[in-house]
């Protein structure tokens, strides 16, 4: 998958630049030159980004961005879905001017809930103070984050001075748990966005992705994609957006129709309905226990 660092190059570099020189010692290799996948990336955004450098990254910076530049904490847990988190972060990479932190309790690896590990760069305390995007992704760790003091002390402290407070699937749940989404309309994986979300004071939306003033949240898995897209938009403006969208070659058109419950048929929703229920019972509970 090609990295959106490249863009951030491209737009950081004079147009002259941008894919003549053949010399980018922090990025290539250790004589210098540079290597074959940094040169094809360059030359690949430079196709696709043919007006101005200023044209995308804008002559002042956009909502929530600051002199350092837009910075991104993502919390990563125990249980957390790994496409939550990695699907967002491939397309929010390239905007992170002020860095893209992954944050946990403890720095390092943090197994998902299907056991590929995703390595925390950051503990709670090493996270920067103050960042444009907090994000939470979901995961059938849910219900214990939702418990988890020091977890929800920690977002509660970020969200305070973040410009944008963020969730994809079950990850609003944890918000929510937070106390960070009362009043506000949101969305989840479809599973608990009707039974759990007004237990923590939101109004339920059934769409892929809702903002509601400073808050956005996503539904299950895959509309971190779209999430990522819209919040991108919103940062850097709709041109940066459709052209990462489209070096992402985002254009779904899966095999079957059966990504909503409607959509799928009774007989597959009673079937993913099994496979959930500890997902969703747990998440009541930790939420009817607050």
């Amino acid at each position: 998958m090609l990295s959106y660092r490249a863009m951030r190059a491209r737009i950081a570099m004079p147009p002259s630049a941008a894919i003549g020189s053949a010399r980018r010692p922090e990025s290539g290799r250790k004589d210098g030159t540079m290597k074959r996948r940094d040169f094809t990336k360059a030359a690949l955004v430079a196709a696709l980004l043919p007006r101005p450098a200023a044209a995308l990254a804008g002559s002042e910076p956009k909502a929530g961005a600051s002199a350092k530049g837009i910075s991104i904490a993502m919390l990563l847990y125990p249980g957390m879905t790994a496409l939550d988190v990695v699907g967002p972060q491939e397309l929010l990479s390239g905007l992170a001017e002020g860095g893209l932190h992954l944050v946990a309790k403890r720095a390092g690896p943090v197994e998902s809930d299907t056991g590929l590990s995703i390595l925390a760069t950051h503990d709670f305390e090493g996270c920067p103070r103050e960042v444009t995007v907090l994000f939470v992704p979901g995961g059938d760790g849910t219900p214990a984050q939702m418990r988890d003091a020091e977890t929800l002390a920690f977002l509660r402290a970020q969200a305070a001075v973040a410009s944008w407070i963020t969730s994809v699937c079950t990850g609003s749940l944890i918000l929510g748990a937070a106390g960070l989404l009362q009043g506000y309309r949101a969305t989840s994986h479809w599973c608990v966005r009707e039974s759990v979300l007004p237990l923590l004071g939101a109004t339920p939306v059934d769409e892929r992705v809702v903002f509601d003033r400073n808050r956005v949240t996503a539904a299950g898995i895959s509309a971190g994609l779209d999430f990522a897209i819209a919040l991108a938009a919103r940062l850097k403006g709709e041109a940066y957006a459709k052209t990462a969208q489209l070096v992402a070659e985002y254009a779904p058109q899966p095999p079957f129709q059966a990504g909503t419950p409607g959509a799928a048929g009774p007989d597959i929703a009673g079937s993913a309905r099994e496979i959930l229920r500890h997902l969703v019972d747990g998440s009541v509970k930790a939420a009817s226990d607050r």
